[in-house]
């Protein structure tokens, strides 16, 4: 059995006291210098670790410039997001290995997962497993993983494919709406899936304001994703501003 590594236990001990909040950077949307102060920003706010990745697949030097950015600017976790086999940098503390199981191609249920899985016990990265699932709109990240979205009136479809997911011995579950979707991930579908298991719940996409972020902790997640509303903020400072307004929706205090 895959035993729990440092990251995925600072998760679970975080969680004990309260609500987290990650945010997700794309090397193909900011510069390393951007990535670092942001990093550095997420910090003195109050996020709990950084995500970087994207759906179109930054990899290399780019990927490994912007982590080796953020690791240098701040001591939060940084955890790979891959949206493939590419997407795996030996700089990072760890990364979500994850199966997009609502996808109508096996590439992205197992096969991208086989052609990386060599690379990350090679870097000695941390694995943590996760079940990633798209709800409708889905956005870029649904059209390039080819997924089948779950549509947002049916929570149950959601849950089941959480459960199953769990089942299959996945010890995270992402409901994703996708970078900058229209809406966030309805909270009954939040709730419903909650409810079903046991293990912590991810919801990221389409999260903006203050309001969602508490709404979708409200209503289950434990853990909430944000990005596309940090990296467009328009400046640093804007950026700063955005951080401190989510984490008050998220942990309920400045």
């Amino acid at each position: 059995m895959l035993e729990i590594g440092k990251v995925e236990r600072y998760i679970h001990e975080k969680l004990e006291r309260e609500k987290l909040h990650f945010v997700l950077l794309d090397p193909d949307d900011v510069t390393p210098e951007e990535a670092a102060k942001i990093a550095e920003m997420s910090e003195e706010t109050g996020v709990d670790a950084i995500m970087i990745g994207g759906s179109t697949g930054a990899e290399g030097e780019v990927l490994d410039g912007v982590v080796r950015a953020i690791k240098e600017s701040s001591d939060l976790p940084t955890i790979l997001f891959p949206g493939s086999h590419g997407g795996i940098s030996k700089y990072a503390d760890a990364i979500f290995f994850m199966s997009l199981l609502n996808s109508t191609n096996p590439f992205f249920i197992t096969g991208a997962q086989a052609l990386g899985a060599f690379q990350v016990k090679r870097y000695g990265l941390e694995p943590i497993p996760m079940a990633y699932l798209i709800i409708e709109p889905g956005e870029t990240v649904g059209w390039v993983g080819d997924a089948k979205p779950i549509p947002r009136h049916k929570p149950k479809i959601a849950a089941a494919y959480a459960l199953a997911g769990q089942y299959l011995g996945m010890r995270l579950v992402y409901l994703e709406a996708g970078s900058g979707a229209s809406q966030p991930v309805p909270p009954e579908m939040i709730a419903l899936v909650k409810h079903v298991i046991d293990v912590p719940l991810i919801v990221g996409g389409g999260i903006r304001t203050a309001e969602q972020a508490r709404a979708a902790v409200k209503a289950g997640a434990d853990i909430i994703v944000t990005g596309t509303a940090i990296e467009k903020a328009g400046s640093l400072e804007k950026a700063g501003k955005k951080l401190r307004e989510l984490n008050r929706g998220i942990k309920g205090r400045d």
